[in-house]
């Protein structure tokens, strides 16, 4: 079966190209098979899209979608349905459920369940411990998985990796994309020691989450990932950048092997974000400035950070209750991120580095871009207002950081291996999502 996507403004994502206005896209099963401009092709079923934007779905390379273990506050079938209603057509899920995805078995596990409940196609990282290199990472099959997680800061479970030994084994051996959660738990203490201490007996304002996690916990560590990369001949792709001093190290020197991540938390908000929406935007790395919010938009739009990702993570909001030292750290942020992204930047520049980019560091085949021969992953967007609300939440947690923001732009629909997957509110039933491959790039 063939079908046709017209009138259209398409973005293709390749490097390079300009939005083609009265565009086309035909898709031929799972496929494209054609874009172009002006008079369309015949195709079995044809579908005006009235104007609107159409791009590449975006890989989000990083969420927590509690699954296994933590499936009352989501799971893989709930927050891929809600990927759908923002964009996003593959993910990369992280390693920090119950039990920990530390093991090839959790990780089966992992993608087994997936096979049978993801509405969007999926991948899922392995994560590194003291002692699991040999039993496990050295084992483990890279074309399946996008590669190793190492929490150099605060985790979950048994995930701080920070025996010096296993560390530098780890950055020496592995040859898949090394991803690090990099933050200074020593000096993290220190500063939620001094807050205990100012405070007493009285809650710590939320605001004081970006003094406790501040700028030189995150600077320090990134350097610490840096050097093990550079020392070990790794891929480092450092996770979540907030801070203007991360920006400045990897605008002076940013070699071939590191790339950066970036996540819209740190584009929205700021500091000045915590009276108003308290614990609902606590996270780690935590939000910072107005300054490092400025820094991290330059940056990303220069391409000196590479990816925009969601860090995707929720709680029940009866859980998020508490101090800044107590409150539990995470948002579900993955719906509403393109639409956010789109009143900040071109949309080229959106389709880069939301899927063109991500597919590239990756080396994730046949997708990322609309040209022939990949698959037809692909968001629409209209260009009209929407007021983001708490009810719009297609997560399980049922809320959003996002509400009572205004934005100019609404995802319509999302294709996924050519199927329209979500339209107007309504995710299709049928799964037809895949596992992401990765250039065939196996441990040895």
């Amino acid at each position: 079966m063939s079908k046709l996507l017209y009138n259209a403004e398409v973005v293709t994502g390749i490097e390079g190209s300009r939005p083609i206005k009265n565009g086309w896209v035909l898709i031929e099963d799972e496929r494209i098979v054609a874009v172009g401009k002006g008079e369309a092709p015949a195709a079995d079923e044809s579908f005006d899209m009235g104007g609107d934007l159409l791009m590449p779905g975006m890989i989000d390379t990083h969420v927590h979608f509690r699954d296994p273990g933590l499936t009352h506050k989501a799971d893989i079938e709930s927050e891929s349905a809600a990927a759908l209603a923002g964009g996003v057509t593959s993910f990369f899920d992280m390693p920090n459920t119950v039990p920990a995805t530390v093991t090839l078995a959790a990780w089966n596990d992992k993608m087994q369940r997936a096979a049978q409940v993801s509405h969007a196609n999926y991948a899922f990282y392995i994560g590194a411990t003291n002692d699991n290199l040999d039993s496990e990472l050295l084992r483990a099959d890279y074309s399946r998985i996008p590669g190793v997680k190492v929490f150099l800061g605060s985790s979950t479970g048994n995930l701080l990796v920070d025996d010096s030994s296993a560390l530098s084994r780890i950055f020496s051996e592995i040859k898949a994309p090394i991803a690090v959660h990099a933050e200074d738990n020593a000096r993290i203490a220190v500063n939620a020691a001094i807050a205990r201490e100012a405070f007493g007996n009285e809650p710590v304002p939320m605001e004081f989450h970006a003094a406790i996690r501040d700028s030189r916990a995150c600077l320090d560590a990134s350097l610490a990932a840096i050097e093990l990369a550079r020392k070990g001949g790794a891929r480092l792709h450092l996770l979540h950048i907030s801070t203007a001093a991360e920006a400045r190290l990897l605008r002076q020197d940013k070699p071939e092997w590191l790339t950066a991540e970036t996540c819209i938390q740190y584009l929205v908000f700021s500091d000045g974000d915590y009276e108003e929406k308290g614990a609902r935007i606590k996270c780690n790395p935590s939000i910072k400035s107005q300054a490092d919010r400025t820094a991290l938009r330059k940056a990303l739009k220069d391409g000196v950070i590479d990816v925009v990702a969601s860090d995707h993570a929720p709680h029940l909001l009866s859980e998020k209750e508490g101090d800044a030292l107590k409150a539990p750290s995470g948002m579900p942020n993955m719906q509403f991120q393109l639409p956010l992204l789109l009143d900040l930047y071109k949309p080229a520049e959106v389709a880069h580095f939301t899927a063109a980019r991500p597919a590239e560091i990756f080396g994730i085949v046949d997708r990322g871009t609309l040209r022939p021969g990949a698959y037809a992953d692909i968001v629409r967007i209209a260009r009209h207002e929407q007021t983001i609300s708490d009810s719009d939440s297609l997560s399980r947690c049922g809320w959003t950081p996002a509400a009572g923001l205004t934005t100019g732009h609404v995802v319509v629909a999302t294709y996924v291996n050519g199927t329209e997957a979500y339209a107007n509110g309504v995710v299709n039933p049928a799964k037809v999502a895949k596992p992401l491959i990765f250039n065939n790039r196996t441990q040895k």
